[in-house]
């Protein structure tokens, strides 16, 4: 089972009292299991992960945690915080579905769980998040893994955590219909303490590179411009990287290096051929940016960020209106050194690498400017690199 046990000081600490409470307020029930998960920010790797590539990745310190109870029936009944929303399930019928909803992650996952011989209880379970929703930060992640986690400390099963990172993407591939590769459940899971997650997507091959510098922080800019994934142009860029792949005769743009894309460029279509350069020179950028971060050169590392921005706007053509002026905002302010979309791309948030010593500076001139040209309000916080999920105490202690 999955069971390192995590640490519930700070804002960790008050997710959990909140879940407990809200399990009480919305179910009449005690909690008799907690667990975390954290968001995460791609440092560099964007849509390298499907294409089974090289990623750099933290955990963010915003964190979704869950608090469950077992029922003698067989239904799970959720509710979450965000917009006081419910959902319920039958685990007799766990395939059923998907209904559009966000209930759809937790059903996923209790059917991903069914099928790998967990024998689930029903359940009521309260979720308490402060992971931007719609961000790019992987909320979504955040909500399967704790979820799994609860679910498989419900159900006494044993489950160890690379079984379970891959179970919460196939619910996310299979049931939702979003066909993420596991950078994002991977990084939830595996992630830890001022450390970097260095993934090879194909291998699955993890290093840690330390994080622990004080002289930069990594800020996450929301612009608050939502985007729903799995209706996006997410899958349809999949596919297009599919084709490019077929077409070049390898199993995934992983295996294409840019000299050899150059020489073959004849072989595909002009946008076939932006989406393949992008993924080349992304996975470039990785490997490239791990050495940066072992070296400590963040103004290597900057230039890095920015040139995955270049690339996800110009070749893979993933940016809007609003990650523009939050990047325009974001490379004005004081200490920036570097900044770029992350996620997927369509609206979320924007990855500014800034200066320890100028973050407040730097979100006191982004936050306004960034308003002003879209109307929109943003949230801007730093954050430093934090620990991948657990399962806490019921007390929350």
């Amino acid at each position: 089972m999955y069971n390192r046990p995590c640490c519930a000081e700070g804002r960790d600490h008050e997710l959990a009292a909140a879940a407990r409470d809200a399990l009480r307020v919305q179910f009449g029930r005690h909690a008799e299991v907690l667990a975390r998960a954290p968001g995460r920010l791609e440092v560099l790797g964007a849509h390298t992960d499907y294409n089974e590539g090289f990623v750099t990745a933290i955990a963010i310190e915003p964190a979704t945690v869950v608090a469950g109870a077992r029922r003698e029936d067989t239904l799970v009944r959720a509710w979450t915080d965000y917009g006081n929303a419910t959902a319920q399930f039958d685990l007799r019928r766990p395939g059923e579905g998907p209904r559009g909803g966000w209930g759809d992650y937790l059903a996923g996952v209790a059917a991903e769980l069914t099928g790998a011989g967990c024998a689930l209880p029903g359940a009521d379970l309260a979720i308490v998040s402060d992971v931007p929703v719609g961000g790019g930060v992987s909320s979504s992640a955040a909500l399967e893994v704790a979820g799994a986690l609860a679910l498989v400390e419900l159900a006494v099963c044993a489950l160890d955590s690379e079984a379970l990172a891959l179970l919460c993407q196939r619910a996310e591939n299979d049931f939702v219909g979003m066909r993420c590769g596991i950078l994002d459940q991977f990084t939830s899971v595996f992630a830890r303490v001022e450390r970097v997650l260095c993934l090879d997507c194909r291998t699955r091959e993890r290093r840690l590179v330390s994080m622990a510098d004080e002289r930069v922080r990594f800020v996450v800019c929301d612009t608050r411009k939502p985007r729903e994934l799995v209706t996006s142009a997410y899958n349809e860029r999949r596919a297009e990287c599919e084709r490019a792949a077929t077409l070049l005769g390898v199993s995934a743009l992983r295996d294409i290096d840019a000299a050899t894309l150059a020489a073959r460029a004849g072989e595909l279509d002009a946008t076939l051929l932006r989406r393949a350069r992008h993924v080349v020179s992304e996975n470039e950028r990785v490997l490239a940016g791990v050495t940066a971060l072992e070296a400590g050169d963040w103004a290597g590392l900057g230039a890095l960020i920015d040139a995955a921005h270049l690339s996800l706007r110009d070749d893979y053509e993933v940016s809007c209106p609003e990650l523009e002026a939050m990047r325009a905002a974001a490379l004005d302010a004081p200490g920036c050194l570097g900044a770029r979309l992350v996620g997927a791309g369509f609206g979320g948030c924007v990855l500014a690498l800034v200066e320890a010593d100028a973050v407040e500076r730097f979100a006191a001139q982004v936050a306004p400017r960034y308003q002003r040209a879209t109307g929109l309000t943003p949230r801007i916080f730093a954050t430093r690199a934090a620990d991948g999920a657990g399962v806490m105490s019921a007390d929350g202690e």
